[in-house]
């Protein structure tokens, strides 16, 4: 999905494969995936897709922080993550965001912008439901004698 921001912004649903970059688009408040080959376009994610950065994921920091801060303290440590919706109860707030692998989740908005990413794997779906009448002439081979 994408953050309630970027619902003025040309979108396309994520594919198993997909380069994507962390962007910034005009006239928008937050950041999002835009694909390497489409920069204006942002690409929404369905919550549990699965990624892979090119490096170690980097939260955003204003220049003041690193004379203040090492610049250690905003890498993530981890280069994969899946795709997460959270407050998702506040229409008025961010909810994109990443879960890396021990718990720690980090609103896309508030990634570095630049980096790279791919798409390893989206949700599975579920599957709809066989009528019970059905299933059973489709399993039984008694039935097509």
């Amino acid at each position: 999905m994408c953050d309630y921001s970027l619902h003025g912004v040309a979108s396309r649903p994520a594919t198993v494969g997909d380069k994507l970059i962390t962007a910034d688009f005009r006239n928008t408040l937050t950041r999002g995936f835009s694909a390497l080959d489409e920069p204006s376009v942002a690409v929404c994610l369905l919550p549990g897709t699965e990624l892979v950065f090119e490096q170690e994921v980097e939260r955003h920091h204003a220049f003041l922080q690193t004379l203040f801060f090492r610049k250690d303290r905003w890498r993530i440590h981890h280069k994969v993550g899946r795709f997460r919706q959270i407050n998702v109860d506040d229409p008025h707030t961010h909810h994109d965001a990443i879960e890396f692998p021990g718990g720690q989740i980090v609103l896309l908005t508030r990634l570095r912008a630049g980096q790279r990413a791919t798409v390893l794997q989206l949700p599975a779906q579920p599957r709809p439901a066989l009528d019970i009448g059905a299933r059973e002439h489709a399993v039984s081979p008694a039935h097509a004698r």
